[in-house]
């Protein structure tokens, strides 16, 4: 049954990141496999670190960074997602001729914006009987893999989509932060 939880859990905190991964790769037409490798690197770091820093700093930190995580979540998934679509109307070619998202601050921000909701179930897998240090890796791995399969997804709707693509992909990362916000929003 463990096992089972585990991968629900796991499965739950990789769509952000794959589904971010699809948006991005359908802008860009297609990432490139050091494009991939880097955003797959980075997304599965980052979902492995957050729960274990969330099982580290403990209940009390944990209770006043929950009060505001969605809100930093929304804010960076809105702006980049947001410049993107802009950028969409003042592009007049298909390739996308904006800063490269798998690079540097975009990355990170990506990053960390999509790994908020692993550091708070970090305080809770050891409640459910989860040892901390495997369900992280387990985690990781999803996102990793998650966001390699949405990477190779991506430019399939991108050719679908046509010009549009970079304004479907930014669309995704603004509907992601709304989703987060109001998730969180709902739970209070």
């Amino acid at each position: 049954m463990k096992v089972i939880i585990l991968l629900g859990l796991a499965l739950a905190l990789a769509v952000d990141a794959f589904a971010v991964t699809v948006g991005l790769s359908c802008s860009l037409s297609g990432l490139k496999t050091r494009q991939a490798f880097r955003l797959a690197s980075y997304f599965g770091f980052f979902q492995f670190l957050m729960p274990v820093v969330g099982w580290l700093i403990g209940e009390h930190l944990l209770k006043l960074i929950s009060r505001y995580d969605h809100w930093i979540a929304f804010g960076l998934l809105v702006l980049i997602g947001g410049r993107m679509a802009l950028e969409s109307f003042w592009s007049r070619d298909k390739k996308y001729n904006g800063k490269d998202l798998t690079r540097g601050w975009p990355l990170l921000v990506l990053s960390v914006a999509t790994s908020l909701d692993a550091l708070a179930c970090g305080l809770s897998l050891p409640v459910i009987g989860l040892n901390v240090w495997l369900a992280s890796l387990v985690i990781g791995l999803t996102a990793f893999t998650l966001t390699v399969i949405g990477s190779r997804l991506g430019p399939a709707l991108g050719q679908v989509l046509g010009r549009r693509a970079e304004l479907f992909g930014g669309l995704v990362l603004v509907f992601i932060g709304f989703k987060i916000l109001f998730d969180h929003l709902g739970q209070a």
